[in-house]
C-alpha cells in the first residue's frame, strides 16, 4: 500500500506535504498509509506497530491537518513514557509544521524548570507533548487547561504500562473533553491497554503492522557520540582517517547538502550535493562523475539518493540521524553493493540516543560506538598518501628538467640533498600539512567522563520524574553515575511513603531523571508508611546527593539520607507489589558518605 501512495494522495495539506518531502520522505510507511486517512476523517485509531515504523508521522501529520491555527490553546496532547521520546515527538511536530504560520509545540517533562514551563504555557501552544507525571502535575496545579482539546495521543502505551504510569494516564484521559479524538499506539496489546482502548476509543478499528525492516550483513555499522556543533569537525576527521573509495553523506535538508558540500569543497575534497531541487539531468551528471572517480563525496538528502547505485561507495556517513529505521536501512544500503564490504557511521548527539536505540531494535543489530581518528592517525595517513604520490611520480613522469634544477640550486644554495628535499617537501605540503597531530585536538565526548573506549551495554531510557524541585532553576546535573560502580551499593532512606500515595515507579523516575542515574543502577525499593528505602550506588557525587535532598515526589521532599536501619515507628514494608529488584550484587559494605567517581 505505502509503495503506491504518496503523501499528497493521502489528502494532506500542501504545507505538510512540502515539509515531509524536504525531510526526505517520498512515500508513507505502512502505519502512516493506514492511520492517516482515518485520523484525517476524525476517527479514533488503535495502532499496533513496532518502534521505528513511522508512528509519529502517522498521528502528527493528520492531527496537524485538523488544527485550528487561530486558536492558541492546547488542541493536541501527546503522552509519552520518557522525556527523550517527548522531545523527539515535539521536534517531529515542529519539523512537520515548518510551513504552518504561528504554530507552537511545547514539551513538558520532569527535570525542566517549572518557571520556564509556566512561561511557555502562558504564551500558548497548540500541541503539548509530555510525560504523564509532569502533565498530571500541571493539571493538578491548574496551569494546563484541556477544555479546548481536540485530540489526545498515547504513544508507546505498553511502555507507559511497564513503567507504572498507566494510572496517571487514566486520570489524564478522564480529564479530557468527552468529544475529543483518541489515537493509541503500542508495540504490544496487553490486557490493561485493551481495557483503556475499550473505555476511551469510539468504534476504533485496530491497525496492526508487522515490521519488515532488515539490514545488510556485509555493512559494518558504528556510531560517534558527539555534540551537534562538533559534526563538521568530526566529518572532516572521519574522511581523513577512514579507508574508503567514495562516500555519501546523508543530511535532512536541502540547504544542509549545499552548506556541507561547500565547506568540504573548501577543505579540498572532490564533493557535490544531491537534493530535491536538482533536475534529473543534473542528478544523473553528478552520479556519472562519481562513477568516473571525478567525485569522491556526495552530500544528499534521502529523496535525492533514492535509487543511487554506485559500486565505489564504501562509506556512508549519517551526518543527521534519520527519524525512522526504514530510512536508516535505505541509507546504509547505498554501500556494500555487488558483494563488497561497506561501512556506515552514524553521528548521534546525547539527546538522540533514543533514536539510536530505535534503529538497533528495528534492525535487530547492535551499532558499536567508535572513537574518531586521532591526530596521529590522520598525520600518518597523510604521510603515506604523499609518499604514494611521490613514488608514482618517480615511476611515471620525466623528471630530467627538475633534476637539472635541483642540481643547480643545490650548488648555488650550498646545501645538502637532504636539506634540499626537505625544503621542497615543506613547500609542496603547505596546503595540506603533513605534521598535523598537534593541530587535531580530541573532540570532547559528551557524557563520557569515566567511560571506557569501547561501548558499554546500552542505557535504558531515563524515567520521567513526577515532581522535581518546586521553585527556581534546577542545578546543573553532575556527571552520570557509571557502570564501574556496579556492586558497590548503599541503602538510602527517603521521606516519602505509602501514606503519600507513592509507587516504586515514582521513585525510580524521580531519581533517574533528577540525579542522572541510569535506572538500571537503582536497586531494591521498599515502601513503608511514612518513608521508603532505596539501594543506590555508594559513590554518588556529593553535589547530586545534595540535589536529591530537594527533589519532590508526590509533593513530598525526598530529603535523602543514609539508612541507619531504624523504622522510626513505621509499620513493616509491603511485601511483593511495590518492591523493585535492582541489577547487580546487593550491598554488603557498611554505609558510607557519597564520594565522587574516579576519573
Amino acid at each position: 500500500m505505502s509503495e503506491t501512495l504518496s503523501f499528497s494522495q493521502l489528502m494532506l495539506p500542501e504545507p505538510l506535504v512540502r515539509a515531509v518531502t524536504e525531510l526526505g520522505y517520498e512515500t508513507p510507511s505502512p502505519i502512516q498509509a493506514a492511520a492517516i486517512p482515518k485520523l484525517l476523517a476524525g476517527e479514533d485509531v488503535l495502532g499496533q506497530a513496532q518502534t521505528g515504523t513511522g508512528k509519529t508521522g502517522a498521528f502528527a501529520l493528520p492531527l496537524l491537518a485538523r488544527l485550528d491555527p487561530a486558536q492558541n490553546d492546547p488542541q493536541i496532547l501527546v503522552l509519552a513514557p520518557t522525556r527523550e521520546l517527548a522531545i523527539q515527538v515535539a521536534e517531529a511536530f515542529q519539523a512537520y509544521a515548518r510551513y504552518m504560520p504561528a504554530f507552537h509545540v511545547l514539551p513538558l517533562y520532569g527535570g525542566q524548570s517549572y518557571t520556564n514551563q509556566l512561561k511557555s504555557l502562558k504564551r500558548g501552544s497548540q500541541v503539548i507533548v509530555g510525560t504523564p507525571g509532569r502533565i498530571l502535575d500541571h493539571l493538578d496545579r491548574g496551569t494546563l487547561k484541556l477544555d479546548k482539546l481536540r485530540a489526545i495521543v498515547l504513544d508507546e502505551a505498553d511502555e507507559m504500562l511497564r513503567m507504572g504510569f498507566i494510572d496517571d494516564v487514566q486520570t489524564i484521559m478522564d480529564a479530557t473533553p468527552p468529544g475529543r479524538q483518541v489515537a493509541m499506539f503500542s508495540a504490544t496489546m496487553p490486557t490493561q491497554i485493551r481495557a483503556i482502548a475499550q473505555k476511551h476509543l469510539k468504534n476504533a478499528e485496530e491497525i496492526k503492522i508487522a515490521s519488515k525492516t532488515s539490514t545488510v550483513e556485509r555493512i559494518t555499522q558504528r556510531y560517534v557520540l558527539l555534540d551537534s556543533n562538533q559534526k563538521l569537525d568530526a566529518l572532516t576527521r572521519l574522511l581523513e582517517g577512514e579507508e574508503y573509495d567514495a562516500s555519501i553523506v546523508f543530511v535532512r535538508t536541502k540547504s544542509a547538502t549545499e552548506e556541507i558540500a561547500e565547506k568540504l569543497g573548501a577543505r579540498g575534497y572532490a564533493v557535490a550535493c544531491l537534493n530535491g531541487d536538482m533536475n534529473q539531468a543534473h542528478r544523473e551528471q553528478t552520479i556519472r562523475r562519481m562513477k568516473a572517480s571525478q567525485l569522491d563525496i556526495i552530500v544528499a538528502t534521502d529523496v535525492a539518493a533514492r535509487g543511487l547505485d554506485v559500486e565505489r561507495i564504501s562509506l556512508v556517513v549519517n551526518y543527521d540521524i534519520p527519524y525512522d529505521s526504514e530510512a536508516y536501512v535505505h541509507r546504509i544500503g547505498r554501500t556494500g553493493r555487488a558483494g563488497r564490504e561497506g561501512k556506515a557511521i552514524l553521528f548521534v548527539s546525547p539527546r538522540e540516543r533514543r533514536l539510536l536505540r530505535t534503529i538497533e531494535h528495528a534492525t535487530k543489530q547492535p551499532i558499536e560506538q567508535m572513537s574518531l581518528p586521532t591526530g596521529q592517525v590522520i598525520e600518518q595517513r597523510r604521510i603515506e598518501s604523499f609518499r604514494a604520490q611521490l613514488a608514482q611520480t618517480i615511476e611515471t613522469q620525466n623528471l630530467s628538467f627538475f633534476q637539472e634544477l635541483v642540481t643547480d640550486w643545490r650548488e648555488k644554495l650550498e646545501t645538502t640533498d637532504v636539506d634540499m628535499a626537505a625544503a621542497l617537501l615543506f613547500l609542496a605540503q603547505k596546503d595540506q600539512p603533513l605534521n598535523v597531530a598537534k593541530q587535531f585536538p580530541e573532540l570532547r565526548q559528551p557524557h563520557a567522563r569515566g567511560e571506557r573506549e569501547d561501548r558499554p551495554r546500552r542505557d535504558r531510557p531515563e524515567r520521567s520524574g513526577d515532581r522535581p524541585e518546586r521553585s527556581g532553576e534546577r542545578p546543573e546535573r553532575g556527571p552520570r553515575v557509571r557502570r564501574e560502580m556496579k556492586g558497590d551499593y548503599n541503602n538510602y532512606r527517603i521521606e516519602v511513603g505509602k501514606e503519600h500515595g507513592v509507587r516504586a515507579g515514582d521513585i525510580v523516575g524521580a531519581i533517574a531523571n533528577e540525579a542522572n542515574i541510569d535506572s538500571q543502577f537503582i536497586g531494591n525499593i521498599k515502601l513503608f508508611d511514612h518513608f521508603s528505602t532505596v539501594e543506590l550506588p555508594a559513590n554518588i557525587p556529593a553535589e547530586i546527593f545534595q540535589h536529591l535532598k530537594k527533589v519532590y515526589v508526590r509533593k513530598q521532599k525526598l530529603n535523602i539520607s543514609i539508612d541507619t536501619g531504624s523504622t522510626g515507628g513505621n509499620s513493616s514494608p509491603n511485601s511483593g507489589g511495590e518492591r523493585r529488584s535492582g541489577p547487580g550484587p546487593r550491598p554488603g559494605a557498611a554505609p558510607r558518605a557519597p564520594r565522587k567517581p574516579r576519573d
